[in-house]
């Protein structure tokens, strides 16, 4: 058998493509959602797509769960195949202040939102889950607990939806600050034992507020945010969601690019993220949107959905991964950060720093990730293996096929790129 014959027959245990529903899916074990963090009909009424081919376009860039959608959207997401958030109807949703309610609120009426949210939404097939709140604080945490609790109970496999905020959140008492706790990991640790979520997700815009990794003291938060929401999730066996930015955050830092794009993703898969997820997708108060305030396409449209074929290419292969290991190369981005080796990867030779992510697959099959760092410059990059590797497959990002690595040779990757690698030892 061919070297490549070998590797090819190492991966039958990788599932095989699936509907973009499935993906999508919380109970599914292909669930791998790519989502824009966006209300599809506005944040205030009165409610009405900025375009009016909206979730057209958002299945054209290669999305495969939409958000987020009024019950009324449901039957045109079966027809594009998007699974879908969902806030409650009309009737009841007057603004985005609606999910920020839930502390004030008795258990009683708790139940009745999310009963009442759940019937609406009815027995659509496109329904992966419901939005509850983005970004609470400790004091939101009890309530939250009783919300997500009644949609397990009324609506049972379906995602109960909060996300969280990122680690530059303010910190102390709770009546002082966002987080409400005195370190960034008890507000993880206090989030899965008083909420008892399904998935951790939070967001963290760094990569862009620190002008494409230029400021040191900002772009730590971005790597070490995406290692400790990746420890504490593992620690509780929890998929684990990250929130990246498609607009020009703020007026000061940098708007988004190739190299930009490519490496928030690829630094999340290679973290073991089990998908992606953008803010935002329309413009509303930011520049260099995805689609703008005419409603048109622009140019990070055209670079998302390249992006996120990518991912939805990989995605087959990587939800079948377990993550093992995250290094870098010396220096890393910070000091606080794991170097190489790992348990598979020895070192990387490459002329600009490099993330390594390691995984297992199926039958103990070994695959690493390796992202260039650098927003400036492409760079090659050659891979030593801890044992000798009989051969090392690169996993197309274009159609998912295999092609044998010349190791002495190496791998190119432009600025902010990732390759998937499965090594046969």
């Amino acid at each position: 058998m061919s070297c490549l014959g070998a590797i090819l027959a190492g991966c039958a245990g990788v599932p095989a493509a699936s509907s973009r529903f499935d993906r999508a899916r919380i109970s599914s074990p292909a669930f791998f959602p790519i989502l824009p963090w966006d209300p599809h009909n506005g944040r205030n009424q009165p409610f009405a797509p900025l375009k009016a081919d909206g979730l057209e376009s958002i299945a054209a860039c290669h999305f495969n769960l939409a958000g987020f959608v009024f019950p009324k959207d449901l039957p045109k997401c079966e027809a594009l195949g998007l699974g879908a958030l969902v806030l409650p109807s009309e009737n009841q949703f007057t603004s985005f202040t609606y999910t920020r309610q839930w502390r004030s609120l008795s258990d009683q009426e708790i139940d009745r939102r999310v009963k009442a949210m759940v019937e609406a939404a009815g027995s659509s097939p496109a329904v992966v889950g419901y939005f509850i709140m983005d970004e609470p604080g400790v004091l939101d945490f009890p309530a939250l607990g009783k919300a997500v609790a009644a949609v397990k109970k009324y609506a049972p496999g379906k995602l109960a939806y909060i996300n969280l905020f990122p680690d530059y959140a303010t910190i102390g008492a709770p009546n002082t600050s966002q987080l409400g706790t005195t370190s960034y990991t008890e507000y993880l640790e206090r989030f899965v034992a008083e909420v008892k979520p399904q998935v951790i997700s939070y967001d963290n815009y760094m990569v862009e507020i620190s002008n494409d990794l230029t400021n040191p003291a900002k772009a730590i938060s971005y790597f070490r945010n995406l290692l400790e929401v990746r420890r504490v999730a593992q620690k509780h066996q929890l998929p684990f969601l990250n929130i990246v930015t498609a607009n020009q955050i703020r007026p000061y830092s940098t708007p988004p690019s190739v190299a930009n794009l490519q490496l928030q993703t690829y630094t999340t898969l290679a973290a073991g993220y089990r998908g992606i997820t953008w803010f935002t997708y329309y413009q509303r108060g930011y520049h260099y949107a995805p689609i703008d305030s005419a409603g048109r396409k622009t140019q990070t449209w055209y670079w998302l959905q390249e992006i996120n074929r990518q991912v939805a290419t990989l995605a087959p292969v990587m939800s079948g991964l377990r993550s093992t290991g995250v290094f870098f190369s010396a220096p890393a981005p910070a000091p606080v950060l794991p170097l190489l080796p790992g348990a598979s990867v020895e070192s990387v030779t490459c002329a600009a720093p490099v993330m390594v992510g390691e995984f297992e697959g199926a039958g103990g099959a070994r695959y690493a990730m390796v992202v260039n760092l650098s927003l400036e410059k492409s760079a090659k990059f050659q891979l030593k293996t801890i044992r000798p590797a009989g051969s090392v497959a690169i996993v197309s990002a274009a159609d998912g096929s295999l092609s044998l690595l010349d190791t002495k040779e190496g791998c190119w990757l432009t600025a902010g790129q990732g390759v998937l690698l499965r090594l046969r030892e």
